[in-house]
C-alpha cells in the first residue's frame, strides 16, 4: 500500500514539475546548429533571431555553423543531440528536395518543426536577350521551342524545385545548367550566359534596378512592396509558392512543453520591431508560423517536392 501512495505521489509531482519546467524554460543558454557556412542567408537571418531569442529569455544562444553536403552534415549532427530544449536548429526546403532525392534520410519529420520565422520571396529573373521580355514571352518562346531557354539553378537544390514547378504548371520545358549559388547564378544571368534563373531582391534587385535583369513573376500569394510592379504567378495563372522560408526544429521527442514554451517565445521575437527591421534589411522578410501551422506547410511542400522529384534527379 505504501509503494502504490510513493508511486503515486511521485507522478504527481513528475506531472506538477513539467508545466514549472516548462515555465522556467530557458534556464541555461541554448545553442542554435545553423547547417550552413558563416555570412549566408541561413546564417545571416538566424543570427538575428539568435540574439532576438536571447534578448527575449534573457540566456544567451550561441551560433554554431556546421556546413557541409546542402546542410546535411549539421542536421545528422543536430538530429543525435539530447531532445531536451537546449539545442535548436534551422531547416528550409533544402531538406526536403535531400531527403527526395536519396541525399539523406532525414526528412522534416525527422525533428520536432516549431515555427516557421523567415521567408524569402522568389522571383523568376529575366536576363535582356532578344527572345522575349516578360512572363508571357518567355512561356510562347519555351512553348515553340522546347529546351531552348536556358535555366540557371542549383541542381537538385531550391532553385531547381522552384523552376520545375513553373515548368510543371506551365507546361514547358527548360535546359538546366548548375550552379553552386545564387551569386554565380546571377552573373551568369547578367552575363547572358543564361536565360533565366530563381533570384531575390538581395541577390538580383540591384541589377534590376540598373535594367540589366528583369524580375518576370514572384512566387507569393500577392505583389511585394519591394516590386509592387511585379506579377504574382496567380496573376500570371497558375498560383505557386516560391520562398526560401527557414524554420526552428528541435530534436524529436523534446516534451511538448517545452516545444510550447519555445514556439511562444519565437513568436515574441518574431514581433519585435528591431528583428522584423533587421530581417527586411537583408532582403528577407520576417513571418510566423507556430506549430501546426508549419507542419501543414511542410507536409504539403513535401507532397510538391514527391510529384517533382524526377525532374529534380534528372
Amino acid at each position: 500500500m505504501f509503494r502504490k501512495i510513493a508511486v503515486a505521489a511521485g507522478l504527481m509531482a513528475a506531472a506538477i514539475a513539467c508545466p514549472a519546467q516548462a515555465q522556467d524554460y530557458p534556464e541555461k543558454p541554448i545553442e542554435f546548429i545553423v547547417p550552413w557556412g558563416p555570412g549566408g542567408g541561413s546564417d545571416t537571418l538566424m543570427r538575428i533571431v539568435a540574439q532576438g531569442l536571447a534578448e527575449e529569455t534573457g540566456k544567451a544562444v550561441p551560433v554554431i555553423n556546421m556546413p557541409g553536403v546542402g546542410g546535411n552534415v549539421g542536421l545528422a549532427e543536430f538530429a543525435k543531440r539530447p531532445a531536451d530544449g537546449y539545442t535548436v536548429s534551422q531547416i528550409h526546403e533544402g531538406l526536403l528536395i535531400s531527403n527526395g532525392t536519396g541525399i539523406t534520410d532525414l526528412n522534416w519529420d525527422s525533428f520536432m518543426p516549431i515555427a516557421l520565422v523567415t521567408s524569402s520571396p522568389q522571383y523568376l529573373t529575366l536576363s535582356k536577350n532578344d527572345n522575349f521580355s516578360n512572363f508571357e514571352e518567355m512561356v510562347a518562346y519555351a512553348k515553340e521551342n522546347p529546351g531552348a531557354v536556358r535555366a540557371g539553378v542549383t541542381l537538385a537544390g531550391v532553385p531547381h524545385l522552384h523552376m520545375a514547378m513553373i515548368e510543371d504548371a506551365f507546361d514547358i520545358e527548360f535546359s538546366y545548367v548548375g550552379y553552386e549559388g545564387t551569386g554565380q547564378r546571377i552573373r551568369a544571368l547578367v552575363g547572358g550566359n543564361i536565360d533565366v534563373a530563381i533570384g531575390d531582391v538581395s541577390s538580383a534587385g540591384q541589377f534590376v534596378e540598373n535594367g540589366e535583369l528583369v524580375f518576370a513573376a514572384v512566387g507569393m500569394p500577392e505583389r511585394t512592396e519591394e516590386a509592387p510592379d511585379v506579377p504574382t504567378f496567380g496573376e500570371l495563372g497558375h498560383d505557386l509558392d516560391l520562398a526560401v522560408t527557414r524554420g526552428v526544429v528541435l530534436p524529436k521527442g523534446t516534451p511538448q512543453e517545452i516545444a510550447d514554451a519555445l514556439e511562444a517565445h519565437l513568436e515574441k521575437v518574431m514581433q519585435r520591431e528591431d528583428v522584423r527591421s533587421k530581417v527586411t534589411n537583408v532582403g528577407s522578410s520576417p513571418m510566423f508560423l507556430g506549430q501546426e501551422e508549419y507542419k501543414a506547410y511542410l507536409g504539403k511542400l513535401s507532397d510538391t517536392v514527391n510529384r517533382l522529384v524526377g525532374k529534380l534527379e534528372g
